[in-house]
């Protein structure tokens, strides 16, 4: 996300009354980092929490162990848990959750660089999927905290 967005998505969600706060497995803290490098930040991030494992995502976020088993941590599904999780134990009103395979590696099913998103508030979720390519561990990382950062600007646009 270039300066002028992220000066934009504080901006508006201060202006708002928006607080958000973000669930991270394959994005590792980048999403969280990125809100919080803005001067003015503590106005709209309440908080974020990396769950890497499936143990963690069940711990800290109420991801139904259930979810895992039949769907895999990289879904639509758990990223939905996640951003619900995420949303219910903070004082935000807006939730993001990324989930996915930053590689090298993947699956015929699941391959390198697919990326699950939940976006949480009060009236509902929404989730989708992102293919960003086999494009290495760095990039698909990168490609995931912009997404992320452009859902939480469209909620609060």
């Amino acid at each position: 996300m270039a300066f002028s967005e992220a000066a934009t998505l504080l901006e508006r969600a201060i202006g708002r009354g928006v607080m958000f706060t973000c669930a991270e497995s394959c994005t590792g803290g980048m999403v969280a980092a990125a809100l919080t490098d803005l001067p003015g930040s503590s106005a709209m991030f309440d908080r974020g929490v990396v769950t890497y494992t499936n143990a963690a995502k069940i711990d800290l976020l109420g991801v139904s162990p259930a979810t895992l088993d039949q769907f895999g941590a990289v879904s639509e599904d758990v990223a939905r848990e996640m951003a619900q999780g995420a949303l219910a134990r903070s004082m935000a009103q807006v939730a993001v959750s990324i989930t996915g395979i930053a590689g090298p590696g993947g699956s015929e099913h699941k391959p390198e660089g697919r990326v699950c998103f939940g976006l949480a508030t009060r009236d509902g979720v929404t989730v989708e999927t992102c293919d960003f390519g086999a494009i290495g561990r760095d990039l698909v990382g990168i490609s995931a905290r912009d997404h992320a950062l452009s859902l939480l600007l469209q909620a609060v646009s």
